[in-house]
């Protein structure tokens, strides 16, 4: 059994399930269970780590995991959530993603062998101190290779994960007497939530606090994914540091005028786009690699994570990308009340991985 599905606890199924986003900056959670056929919202909520680590609201953190059960317990007790049954989110930042292309064996032992193998080469430390997993990516036929033919080669997206977050992450859990299912990267969370294009090359941009993951999607399979050191705190600072402002009203500032109209108070949209060009510079940069690699374009992009929710920002990704953006709605695949929907796809980008882990832990709950 591969480790997204260690089981930590018992395996009594409820009818409600939460995912938990453990971010550097906030934790989040999503309260969901099926009815009739329905994925119903029952709650949500996000917590700050800031002030618990002495800091203020939006900043990254590096809280021991004592710390961060403590935050995770008042986030469960604040938002009513009845439930211990938890998928939780492993960070981006520290896992390592690769997609790599090996013979193809047609039989398995063999061809795991490879894999193995092959994977001593991307992982910098010893692999006895990871946990590492892969997934044949299934062969799109093509006018080259009908479905008829064998293949010569196979694609395998490579997954390893430390042991040291692993126990941090169970550390957490269960300090905050939480049952974790599985564990499962970001990314994989944010895909199942929010990407509805099931073949075309589909960008995702997930703006994080500390970093912002730049991923593309094809085939519903983590095709190409680079990781860009600079995110929403780093748009916040620039913001306080341009008006004299504490990191608290300058967040604020930026999820209420983004790119929109400056308020009166002096608030300037050019502070940000110094920051969201540097990001998006980088991004393009990295996705033109990918594009002239694999020699496709790609096909839309999606904003998410916690900067997605800036003002505007779509409309100025739009202009740079030249592509259609669309904003993430995740609560979209869930029921809720009509008078909540406005203010659910307002927050939606923040909470893009915390539904996804919430709506595969349904799906294991049958």
């Amino acid at each position: 059994m591969s480790f997204f599905a260690r089981l930590l606890g018992s395996q009594k199924k409820s009818a409600s399930v939460i995912g938990i986003d453990v971010g550097s900056s906030s934790l989040k959670v999503v309260q969901l269970r099926r009815e009739r056929g329905v994925v119903v919202l029952e709650t949500y909520g996000e917590l700050a780590l800031g002030p618990y680590a002495g800091g203020e609201v939006g900043q990254a953190t590096n809280m021991p995991a004592a710390k961060v059960a403590e935050t995770l317990r008042d986030l469960l007790r604040e938002a009513n959530v009845t439930t211990v049954d938890a998928g939780v989110s492993i960070p981006f930042s520290r896992s390592l993603l690769k997609l790599v292309t090996l013979p193809y064996r047609e039989d398995p032992a063999e061809q795991k062998t490879i894999i193995e193998l092959e994977a001593r080469k991307y992982i910098p430390v010893p692999v006895s101190e990871v946990q590492l997993d892969w997934f044949v990516v299934p062969t799109i036929e093509t006018p080259e290779q009908p479905a008829t033919t064998a293949p010569r080669t196979v694609s395998v997206l490579l997954v390893a994960v430390h042991n040291d977050e692993l126990a941090l992450l169970d550390g957490v859990v269960r300090g905050a007497n939480v049952v974790a299912s599985f564990y499962e990267i970001e990314i994989f969370s944010t895909i199942r939530a929010v990407v509805n294009e099931p073949v075309k090359p589909v960008l995702v941009l997930d703006i994080g606090a500390s970093a912002t993951k730049v991923y593309v999607v094809e085939h519903g399979v983590v095709a190409f994914s680079h990781n860009i050191p600079e995110g929403g705190q780093d748009v916040t600072r620039t913001i306080a540091a341009a008006h004299s402002l504490t990191l608290g009203k300058a967040e604020a500032l930026k999820k209420e005028h983004g790119f929109g109209e400056a308020p009166e108070n002096g608030y300037d949209k050019k502070t940000i786009e110094l920051v969201f060009s540097r990001i998006f510079d980088e991004a393009r940069r990295a996705i033109s690699q990918y594009e002239n690699t694999e020699h496709k374009q790609i096909s839309g992009l999606v904003l998410t994570g916690g900067g997605g929710v800036t003002k505007e920002l779509a409309a100025y990704a739009k202009n740079f990308f030249s592509v259609d953006v669309i904003v993430a709605n995740p609560f979209a695949k869930t029921e809720a009340p009509a008078f909540m929907r406005p203010v659910l796809e307002a927050i939606g980008p923040e909470f893009a991985v915390a539904v996804g882990l919430a709506l595969r832990k349904l799906e294991e709950a049958g």
